[in-house]
């Protein structure tokens, strides 16, 4: 699956990271917990999370995630955008509940971090 497979099955916006919709997803971690992000994530995997602050992408960037999906129709600022742009994190946005996206993608065949 790839960034751009996550953005059609979420319904999801591209906010920034338009030229790396090609990049490889293996599994995927829903959570609004950094530490738990720290401790489970794997490797080319796609965060979903409701939580909207730098932490985030620092996170992302500093364990390699692939992408972050903000859920709950969540939208970062400018300040978080720009941090992503420079760290060439992918960000995608969706209307849906955690629990809902993390079901979509697990549905069309994404694996679990395990």
């Amino acid at each position: 699956m790839t960034v751009n497979d996550v953005r059609d099955l979420l319904d999801a916006t591209v906010i920034t990271g338009q030229t790396m919709l090609s990049r490889e997803v293996r599994t995927a971690c829903g959570s609004d917990m950094m530490s738990d992000v720290l401790a489970y994530i794997r490797d080319n995997a796609v965060l979903l999370t409701g939580l909207v602050n730098p932490q985030v992408i620092r996170t992302a960037d500093m364990m390699g995630i692939v992408c972050i999906v903000f859920v709950r129709g969540k939208t970062p600022d400018s300040f978080i955008i720009q941090l992503a742009e420079e760290m060439n994190v992918p960000v995608l946005a969706t209307n849906l509940r955690m629990f809902e996206a993390c079901g979509i993608l697990y549905s069309a065949g994404l694996g679990a971090n395990k």
